[in-house]
């Protein structure tokens, strides 16, 4: 008797939403329609990861004594050769410090699926429970990239759903090894074609690996064409032969190289600003055996805008999934884990109860949201259409209209997020307060910080500027528009409005907070550098969050009248770009570019000079809760040579060179 179930995939924007069908043999062993090859038992799945994927790549012994080792899977699947791998490099008392394992996807089992077929088919002990810990991670099946951490992120799986053809060319990585599984070319010929070979050249390391089940004739030319040289070695099962090489062209093959490792004799960086974006490099540094100075010039962290009472989280959701919607996505699932993993080392920060409730502006973007989210195929436990009658059952009080429901959205103290990231630093941190930075300055393979009274406060070869409208000042940038937009928030006494059971966010927002305190705002003000709080920026806040809660228009009404009440409050100073995206990653060398200005004005980003050990983590505007964590993911993995945590033309887009890389193709740099 065959057992069947649905085996859902997370569509890219050009894919239909069909489920897919996976079906059981009699025998209790997985067959799935869009694989040839099938894993006839679960030590057979085993076996033949262990010969095809490690014997073929010389594994465990090529990794031997490695700072960080990354394979390349080209189709994951139930995850066999990942599971195999990883105990693999568990049992290898020489093994890598870091194993990066980088895999695509179309069509990603649901959790519930994946753990039906880990309890049919994996028997080994060792294997189940690895197994086990993979499901627990399990990642929402929206389109995107993933990073999950093991083993105290000394094992890290980045899996990418969507397709191959457009996923694999997005990859920003330096891959040691390739396992090429996944499908058959017989049954998906378009995958084999040499667009995908031409991808994986560009990311494969000096001397990296390959192997292969197939041994067709188009995957040896494809191969060939890009640079890799094979050989025919036994098969497994009733294969007779498979394919395992190398990459060594003898040609150029590939524009750019792929990143590599910042070369310092010390792991010691600088993170100048101790607020979300800061303390976020600090943690994900230091998680990497980095030690971390870091310089504040207030007396504590999060003083500025990151010290607000409260901050929302949320994803952004946008009918044509705009780069600003995938980015925060990406931001939004990487910082739940993060947060997730400090809570389990017992450095929990101060957060309110799951969900948060977001208010349309009106009925024509109720429905078209509406709409996205079933076009996009989004599963419910990210974001869910929620008409005005259960709008209101969740917020517990009537709502103006219906909108959308992030389950795992809500609301968290940001003081407290940076207090339990610093903590999580460890001893690996020396925290230098009360230091106003001036300027950074290059000498040989360091970087020195000066403060504003000209002395040397610290030295090192990396430094990163976390600074909000400080930091392109301190960097010497010229091309890096910033400007202050204020921001005047409303806190509302628990006698004065009804009590809400989730933030509700829209027009405006309000977050109930733990003390009974509701939290409103925040006003938007462009260039306005005025601290003291305003009657009328008051009266703002609470006229627009009663366009969305009819019952807080006694609370609006109270403050027309500035004679009969006064809110408590705060003013705080968000740091934007001209086009709202952050500033993440490394920091062009804009002297060098002037330099060389006629050569680059039809520069790509990797055509751009970078300042080598400089990098930048700022301009986060509203959106520091969502953006702080990835970024900080995305800067360490540049500075050691990983796996980037995002596809390329998403940090593309938040590059920091990106606004002198449009003043060079318009010609207005020299």
């Amino acid at each position: 008797m065959i057992r069947s179930f649905e085996r859902h995939f997370s569509p890219r924007m050009t894919d239909p939403l069909i489920p897919a069908v996976l079906a059981f043999r009699d025998n209790g062993t997985p067959f799935s329609p869009l694989y040839d090859d099938i894993y006839h038992s679960a030590v057979g799945g085993l076996e033949q990861a262990h010969h095809v994927f490690l014997r073929g790549n010389s594994l465990p012994e090529r990794w031997r004594d490695r700072r960080v080792f990354t394979v390349l899977e080209t189709g994951f699947g139930m995850g066999i050769n990942f599971l195999t791998t990883w105990a693999t490099w568990r049992a290898d008392p020489s093994r890598c410090e870091r194993l990066h394992f980088v895999s695509t996807e179309k069509h990603p089992f649901t959790l519930a699926d994946l753990r039906s077929v880990y309890a049919a088919t994996v028997s080994d002990s060792s294997i189940a429970a690895l197994a086990d810990t993979l499901a627990s991670a399990w990642p929402m099946l929206v389109p995107g990239t993933h990073r999950l951490e093991f083993e105290g992120g000394q094992v890290v799986l980045t899996l990418v759903f969507g397709d191959a053809l457009q996923t694999l060319p997005a990859l920003r990585l330096r891959a040691d090894a390739f396992y090429l599984d996944g499908f058959a070319p017989a049954r998906n010929p378009e995958l084999w074609t040499p667009a995908i070979f031409k991808a994986l050249a560009r990311v494969a390391g000096e001397g990296a690996t390959f192997a292969t089940y197939s041994s067709a004739g188009e995957v040896k030319r494809a191969l060939t064409q890009c640079g890799f040289v094979y050989q025919k070695i036994d098969g497994f099962g009733w294969k007779r032969a498979m394919l395992a090489g190398h990459f060594a062209p003898r040609w150029r093959v590939r524009r750019h190289e792929p990143p590599a490792r910042l070369p310092v004799h010390e792991r010691h960086a600088v993170v100048i600003g101790a607020g979300l974006a800061g303390c976020a490099v600090i943690e994900r540094l230091a998680a990497r055996g980095w030690r971390v100075t870091s310089l504040e010039r207030h007396a504590s962290v999060a003083q500025d805008a990151s010290g607000n009472p409260a901050g929302v989280f949320h994803p952004m959701i946008s009918r044509d999934d705009s780069v600003a919607s995938r980015v925060t996505r990406a931001g939004f699932l990487y910082t739940l884990g993060r947060w997730a993993a400090l809570e389990r080392l017992g450095h929990q920060p101060l957060r309110g109860g799951r969900g948060l409730l977001q208010i349309a502006t009106d009925d024509e973007e109720a429905r078209s949201i509406s709409e996205a989210i079933a076009a996009f195929g989004y599963p419910s436990e990210y974001v869910t259409p929620v008409g005005s009658s259960e709008a209101h059952r969740l917020a517990g009080v009537p709502l103006a209209r219906g909108g959308w429901f992030f389950p795992h959205g809500g609301w968290i103290d940001p003081a407290s997020l940076c207090a339990a990231q610093c903590a999580a630093a460890g001893g690996l941190l020396d925290r230098r307060f009360g230091v106003d930075v001036a300027r950074i300055e290059r000498s040989g393979d360091q970087w020195t910080v000066f403060d504003t009274a000209g002395q040397a406060v610290a030295r090192a070869p990396v430094v990163v500027v976390a600074s909000a409208h400080d930091a392109a000042r301190i960097a010497g940038l010229r091309y890096a528009p910033t400007r202050s937009i204020r921001g005047q928030l409303t806190l509302l006494p628990a006698s004065t409005v009804p009590r809400l059971q989730v933030p509700v966010i829209g027009e405006g927002y309000a977050v109930p907070l733990a003390n009974g305190v509701t939290l409103t705002g925040a006003t938007y003000e462009l260039d306005d550098p005025h601290t003291l709080l305003r009657a009328g920026g008051h009266l703002e806040n609470l006229e627009r969050v009663a366009l969305m809660l009819p019952s807080f228009a006694d609370a609006a009404g109270e403050a027309r009248n500035a004679q009969s009440a006064e809110f408590a409050g705060r003013v705080a100073f968000r740091c934007v770009t001209s086009d709202r995206m952050p500033m993440i990653g490394n920091l062009a060398d804009e002297a060098q570019a002037a330099l060389d200005a006629r050569q680059l004005r039809g520069a790509w980003p990797l055509d751009l000079p970078r300042s080598q050990g400089l990098y930048g983590a700022f301009a986060y505007g509203s959106r520091g809760l969502v953006w702080a964590a990835l970024g900080a993911e995305l800067i360490a993995s540049q500075i050691e040579g990983e796996p980037w945590p995002l596809e390329r033309d998403l940090a593309e887009e938040i590059d920091p060179a990106r606004f002198l890389l449009r003043a060079l193709r318009q010609g207005v740099v020299g």
